[in-house]
């Protein structure tokens, strides 16, 4: 996965090749004058699959020159398999017809060289697209040397890497930097030991590390300042690696990058999440509707107050959001003060209780999973008051931040429910969050969800 890699790129990136094949067969027919149905719309659908399936899928952020040496090559050579897999599939199938020979024969001939000026297309379109400044990932790069002065012009180069870098950091006087390297005074942000701050004040998404690995304690001294906050890490060695046998490095053009600290929803995967939440989010609440107004209609009638509860909650990257709880207390904490439900509490309602044992106070979040606020499967969101606390108290606590909250998560699943009133709790309850940020994947998702299900049948910890 590439660390810059967005949906839309995935999105043409899949589907260009076998679109371009489809095109051109089309194309070709009506120039021969075969209507486009039948055994001919048939054919098309195979080519469709066949292509998806044995043409690599386009890498548009790759350099020109790794383009024309390596991949138009790639192309004339798996298009003579697709060539070779069309000619059995309509041998045995009885689909081409003597008829339908020359057209096939002249779209064998001229498709690759179609998807060769696609993708170069493609590419011009998508390094001039321009991309507006709320789309764009802010960055800065700690030391300046050749590296990340390249590094820089690539992001400036591309857009279509959707990155505007700020700036730099580095020890060294501006002055002598200009001198050294050439680059503009104004473009040095500060010392190393200021990145953090910047960081947060600036809501900076991605922080690209060019320093020399020999300067390991500086390094180490900005990863630990960098915890208390969300934003992504990555390393730009100072040597170019060759060789790598399985190894999960990404590249800016030429220039290697390797993530330090990463959301698990970067590119496709961020993608194949948010369906995955829609989908069943949409599904989950057709089904539970007739629930949803019976349960809003027993808290009116338990006890005065607004039937749905709005509390705020730290989200994606820490930004704050709206979660949505049906009432289960007769307060509505909601300040700077936040005290959490204890066993037998008070606050709690008689039907608060049953909803709260059961989880069905947490349904009204499904809809927060529709407006993109929160994902099904989560780290749990915790109020304001509390993450400020956790956050000086529990190393990397806001490193959970790099995802949305969830409605369940890898830690309620795991006894990690209910009141945490030793910080001991709480510390666990982030392992397990941070343990979901390693290994996630979509069957994960689904286990979780199974999971939660019976927890909440057996589960004695939530009050």
């Amino acid at each position: 996965m590439k660390i810059n890699e967005r949906p839309l790129l995935f999105v043409i990136g899949q589907i260009l090749n076998p679109l371009v094949a489809v095109e051109t067969l089309i194309l070709i027919a009506q120039y021969y004058g075969f209507p486009f149905e039948g055994q001919l719309f048939i054919l098309a659908l195979f080519a469709f699959l066949v292509v998806a399936k044995l043409l690599d899928s386009v890498d548009l952020t790759s350099s020109l020159k790794a383009f024309w040496a390596h991949t138009v090559g790639a192309i004339f050579l798996r298009w003579f398999v697709v060539v070779v897999v069309m000619a059995l599939i309509g041998y045995f199938s009885k689909i081409v017809g003597e008829s339908s020979r020359e057209l096939l024969i002249n779209w064998f001939i001229i498709t690759p060289f179609m998807i060769v000026l696609a993708q170069l297309a493609a590419r011009y379109v998508l390094d001039r697209v321009s991309i507006s400044g709320e789309n764009l990932n802010s960055a800065v790069i700690v030391s300046v040397n050749d590296l990340s002065l390249r590094l820089a012009a690539r992001f400036a180069e591309h857009p279509v890497y959707g990155v505007n870098c700020l700036g730099f950091f580095d020890d060294r006087e501006s002055n002598r930097l200009h001198v050294d390297t050439g680059m503009p005074v104004e473009k040095l942000l500060g010392k190393l030991c200021k990145v953090a701050d910047f960081v947060k004040k600036h809501q900076v998404n991605q922080v690209y590390i060019a320093a020399p690995m020999t300067d390991q304690p500086r390094i180490m001294f900005l990863l630990d300042e960098l915890r208390d906050t969300t934003v992504s890490i990555y390393f730009v060695p100072d040597v170019f690696l060759y060789d790598l046998i399985q190894a999960n490095i990404s590249a800016i053009q030429e220039i290697p990058i390797v993530a330090v600290c990463e959301t698990p929803f970067a590119g496709v995967n961020g993608f194949v999440k948010r369906i995955s939440d829609v989908v069943l989010s949409v599904l989950i609440l057709i089904l539970i509707s007739p629930l949803l107004l019976l349960i809003s209609l027993g808290v009116k009638l338990d006890s005065s107050g607004p039937v749905i509860f709005k509390q705020r909650r730290y989200g994606l990257d820490g930004g704050e959001i709206v979660v949505y709880k049906f009432r289960s207390m007769t307060v509505s904490e909601n300040g700077d003060l936040v005290t959490q439900a204890v066993r037998n509490d008070l606050r709690i309602t008689a039907l608060g209780a049953f909803l709260r044992k059961t989880s069905l106070d947490e349904l009204p979040q499904f809809v927060n999973v529709l407006q993109g606020r929160m994902s099904i499967v989560g780290p749990r969101p915790h109020a304001v008051v509390h993450n400020e606390l956790y956050r000086k108290q529990i190393k990397g606590y806001m490193i959970r931040h790099k995802v949305k909250p969830g409605i369940t998560g890898w830690a309620q699943v795991n006894g990690c429910r209910g009141e945490t009133e030793l910080l001991e709790k709480m510390e666990a309850r982030i392992d397990f969050d941070l343990d979901y940020l390693r290994n996630w994947s979509l069957p994960f998702d689904f286990y979780i969800i199974l999971k939660t299900i019976c927890v909440i049948i057996k589960d004695r910890n939530a009050y």
